[in-house]
């Protein structure tokens, strides 16, 4: 199974979700951290706008980071905005990258379909169109709003926590929140006045 494929099975969903607190790592070891954290650097990265292709890799390289920063990490905070900030450097660092060259193949289509046989046909369309639609109003934003988007609408970050992670003023976090609100509801609806 090649990478792009294995991006395709793992399922990520774009739906606000209660964080599972406590998230303070506490003593983990790097495995440990990397165990339980990597597959959510994984998700973190896709909603930053990585390539489906280049996810294994860009997660690899945040871990890297993080264990070269390991002794910085305060045992007392949350584990997932300090992870969240190394995840938004690399996406940005992989941004000025890919717009320095090419791609070669095209990047993987990651619909974010998850096999269920509960739904119905018709249920399964509608979330797929659903999860379609965020994913594409979610590519319209600026890297920085949304970063802050993310990290506080999808992963339930406070905005303290969101601005601190991504070292920015919090003025700035809020303003960045709000904008990127707005931008995405303004992408949404011109989405959805598309598709009829």
């Amino acid at each position: 199974m090649d990478r792009a494929e294995r991006g395709q099975a793992q399922s990520v969903k774009l739906r606000q979700h209660a964080p599972d607190r406590p998230e303070a790592c506490g003593r983990l070891s790097f495995p440990e951290l990397f165990a339980t954290y990597s597959g959510y650097v994984w998700t973190a990265l896709r909603r930053l706008g990585a390539p489906v292709s280049d996810l294994e890799d860009l997660t690899h390289d945040v871990f890297v980071r993080v264990f070269a920063h390991l002794s910085d990490l305060d045992p007392q905070r949350p584990v997932k905005p300090w992870l969240f900030g190394f995840a938004f450097r690399i996406a940005s660092e992989d941004r000025r990258r890919i717009r320095r060259r090419p791609p070669l193949v095209p990047d993987a289509v990651d619909d974010g379909h998850v096999a269920d046989s509960k739904p119905g046909p018709f249920e399964q369309l509608v979330a797929q169109e659903r999860r379609q639609l965020a994913w594409a109003a979610l590519d319209t934003l600026e890297l920085g709003r949304r970063a802050v988007f993310i990290l506080h609408e999808l992963d339930g970050c406070a905005i303290p926590e969101v601005a601190e992670s991504l070292g920015i003023p919090l003025a700035t976090a809020y303003s960045r929140l709000r904008l990127a609100r707005e931008d995405f509801d303004r992408a949404a609806r011109r989405l959805r006045s598309r598709q009829r």
